[in-house]
Formats: C-alpha cells, sequence, structure tokens
C-alpha cells in the first residue's frame, strides 16, 4: 500500500509590462502574440497573459475566437490572449454583459465592475486560464478531439450558476447598491462573474454558486 503525498504548488507573479506605444502596431498576428509573451517571459517555465486594448486588432479576433492560449514546448512555457472586444464585437465575446449577436435576446447583466469591456475580459481570462493550465501543450485534460478539443471551460459555454440555459447565465449573486451580478469575490471585495468548469468526476458543469 502506497502513501499518497500531498505536493504544493508555489504560484508566483512575476513581472508586467506595459507596450502604450504598440511597438507591433494595432493590427497583431497570431505570432505575434507569442512575441509579446516571449518578451516579458524568456525564461522556461511559467504562464505569460497577454491583454490587448479596444482599439488593436488581433488576427481571428471576434470571428473565430475572444483569446486563445498557446505554449513553446521547448521553453516548457505558455502563454494566453484575451482582447478588449467592446467596441469590436461586444454581442461575441462580452455576453452576459451586452445583447448576444444570435440566440435568446435576453436582457444584460449589470457588469460587476461597471465596464462592460474589461468586465468581459475577466470572464475569458478566467476561460482560458482554465483551458491553459490543464492544457497548456495540447496533450492534457480536455473533451473530444485534438483538432477541436472542448476545454475545462470551453465545454461549458454560457454557464455561470445553477439552471443555466442557452440565454440565461444561471443563479447569480446581485449587487444591491448598483444590480450588477456576480459569482465570485476577489481582493478588497472586488466582485468578478466567472465561467463555469467541466467536473472530470461528474461530466457535469460545476459553478462557483
Amino acid at each position: 500500500m502506497q502513501k499518497a503525498v500531498k505536493k504544493q504548488t508555489l504560484i508566483t507573479l512575476s513581472n508586467q509590462v506595459s507596450d502604450k506605444n504598440c511597438s507591433l502596431g494595432n493590427y497583431l498576428k497570431k505570432s505575434q502574440i507569442s512575441e509579446l509573451a516571449h518578451r516579458v517571459n524568456p525564461e522556461p517555465g511559467g504562464l505569460t497573459v497577454v491583454l490587448t486594448g479596444r482599439d488593436v486588432v488581433v488576427e481571428g479576433f471576434c470571428m473565430s475566437n475572444c483569446g486563445f492560449h498557446g505554449s513553446d514546448y521547448k521553453l516548457r512555457s505558455a502563454f494566453m490572449w484575451v482582447g478588449n472586444s467592446v467596441d469590436q464585437c461586444p454581442g461575441k465575446c462580452t455576453w452576459p454583459f451586452h445583447q448576444p449577436i444570435y440566440g435568446p435576446q435576453t436582457k444584460p447583466l449589470g457588469a460587476p465592475n461597471g465596464d462592460v469591456g474589461v468586465d468581459g475580459m475577466v470572464i475569458n481570462i478566467a476561460s482560458l486560464l482554465a483551458g491553459a493550465v490543464t492544457n497548456p501543450f495540447g496533450n492534457g485534460y480536455y473533451v473530444g478531439s485534438a483538432e477541436a478539443p472542448l476545454e475545462a471551460a470551453s465545454a461549458c459555454p454560457g454557464v455561470y450558476g445553477k439552471g443555466a440555459y442557452p440565454g440565461y447565465a444561471g443563479e447569480l449573486l446581485v449587487d444591491s447598491s448598483s444590480g450588477a451580478s456576480y459569482n465570485a469575490l476577489g481582493v478588497n471585495g472586488r466582485k468578478y462573474l466567472l465561467p463555469g468548469l467541466l467536473d472530470p468526476s461528474t461530466s457535469e458543469c460545476s459553478t462557483v454558486v
């Protein structure tokens, strides 16, 4: 009989770099996202998050994705990108804080931090973070085919609370002062809406509330 040993994982927040002058321009190819990530984290290991402003267009943005994650297998490091879609495609990448392009046209929820674009980014950051951590190199945890994998969060689209269905985000907490909807509390009481994740033990979507 072997004794199970629980290992602790140390997560350290590294440096932050701002490229306010858009050194690579306001239209970026996917390959340039990797270049930006390497500027911040050229060492082996780690996960780099690249965020772009509302005036930056990224290849495939709004048409096929709201963000993506990738990796450098040689360096054993991963990166992810999320863009602010408020001016480009809020109906695709900021729901439920904006009317959706397709599907049931229910009333949008109030954004917990009062910024539809940024609160939408939080949702996409959380979704891609879950995918980057559980499937960093494309051979980790996912559902379906490797060509079009559904990862921990992408397998639960539009699910934020119990009872969610297309057009309805689920039962959420509501800020009594602003009327905004949320399901998670952060540092200093900041409120956020985070996506549900697929629980592999039950094959069902699990939400914060």
